[in-house]
């Protein structure tokens, strides 16, 4: 079976990564659920001060996808 998530390429700065594997592996993850922990506390602050952001906004804002 294929993993059905949506992948992302990401560029950053050498030093940076280090130090986010170097958080991930002291709080025991991947540095890739490090990335989505980080992304998942952004979007819950973001619809905390502003509101949910409803798939409907989204594809006001980009088109359908």
């Amino acid at each position: 079976m294929k993993d059905k998530l949506p992948r992302y390429t990401m560029r950053i700065d050498r030093v940076l990564l280090d130090k986010l594997q170097y958080i991930a592996k002291y709080e025991g993850r991947t540095s890739n659920k490090q990335l989505e922990q980080l992304v998942k506390k952004c979007v819950c602050e973001f619809e905390n001060q502003n509101g949910e952001i409803t798939q409907d906004l989204i594809e006001e804002m980009y088109g359908n996808k």
